[in-house]
């Protein structure tokens, strides 16, 4: 997000930013449907140290680049205390076209996310991995909700960004398909019948990227802390691995439509305190509990891809995540607005 220092609310120069661009950052920073919004996108890296190497240079170079325009930059799954009013859509064809097809749910307030790419090494495969990974997403919520506060006051959620992007269309869990067939011919569909223009437009929790050979994990938070990334990404990439690997087997429980959407809602509001549905147990369990077993399936392939240690720091993560530390951070005089200033800092 685009910070204005002197009251530390968004500011909508995303254009001016984008004109002034220069060296490697100009190829890294796109924008986004709000101006004052960018993406930061790193390119293919082999492990998750060079992923956040790259990522942490670039915010570096980011924060350099807006000093000029007495901006500055932070990262949380939603601004604290921006109100969509003050909204203002990026003045680009894509989100243009945005804008003609939602109206004004386009200009609800700006939400930020931590999206991860893949690669996997075959449609098919890339198909079966997008099933299974569905099971995955709750937990993937949980530990990075990082949103608790919204148009200036506390909502009681972990992550209210989640219920916040849900106004747009095509988002959320996506179904589970047959095969690679059955995906291009669903999304083929839509793109005939003129309801989205290409395959970018489909905003689920996760979604293939043929275009690019990955699977890509969409559903959590933006990350303030560049450790959380890092973990996270350790996460993801092993989950991947780990399902790309095991062999094709019937559906289970626990993929059930009304179980795994209902363990999305109770992510969203309750983060790592949830107390998440076990359909194979037929009971409620802790999300804590769920994570350590999760780990443990994890971390033989984590040690294969070499992030090992970044997924170990996944526990670090889960017993502070961003929704707790904003609320601490909160508590302190200046409230929300030495909340965003704190953000503006740790990024």
């Amino acid at each position: 997000m685009l910070l204005d220092p002197s009251d530390w609310s968004l500011a909508y120069r995303v254009e001016e930013l984008l004109r002034r661009l220069h060296g490697s950052l100009a190829e890294r920073l796109s924008p986004e449907t709000h101006s004052s919004a960018v993406e930061i996108q790193t390119g293919p890296q082999a492990t998750v140290e060079a992923a956040m190497h790259e990522l942490r240079e670039l915010r570096g170079e980011l924060s350099a680049q807006l000093e000029p325009l007495g901006l500055r930059a932070a990262v949380a799954g939603v601004h604290p205390f921006a109100v969509w009013h003050d909204v203002e859509v990026t003045d680009e064809q894509r989100y243009r076209d945005v804008y003609g097809s939602m109206r004004e749910l386009a200009r609800r307030e700006p939400t930020f996310a931590l999206h991860i790419h893949v690669a996997i090494p075959s449609a098919e495969i890339a198909v079966r991995v997008l099933d299974r990974m569905r099971a995955h997403l709750p937990l993937l919520l949980a530990l990075s909700a990082n949103s608790p506060f919204w148009q200036g006051r506390d909502t009681g959620l972990a992550s209210v960004r989640t219920p916040l992007f849900q106004a747009f269309p095509r988002v959320g869990i996506p179904r589970p398909f047959l095969d690679y067939a059955d995906y291009v011919e669903a999304i083929d569909l839509l793109v005939r019948c003129d309801a989205i223009p290409d395959p970018s437009f489909l905003w689920w929790d996760v979604r293939l990227q043929p275009r690019f050979g990955t699977i890509e994990v969409r559903i959590m938070d933006a990350q303030t802390d560049l450790a959380h990334s890092a973990a996270l990404v350790a996460l993801v990439q092993s989950l991947v691995r780990v399902d790309a690997d095991a062999p094709p087997a019937p559906e289970r429980p626990r993929y059930r439509r009304e179980v795994l959407d209902e363990n999305r809602f109770l992510a969203a509001r309750d983060g790592m305190e949830a107390q998440l549905l076990d359909a194979d147990a037929g009971l409620r369990r802790p999300a804590r509990e769920l994570l350590g077993e999760t780990l443990e399936l994890c971390r033989p392939a984590a040690a294969t891809l070499g992030c090992l240690a970044a997924l170990e720091s996944v526990r670090m993560l889960s017993e502070n995540p961003g929704a707790a530390h904003q609320r601490a951070v909160a508590q302190a005089g200046d409230k929300l607005t030495g909340l965003v200033q704190t953000l503006a800092r740790e990024f």
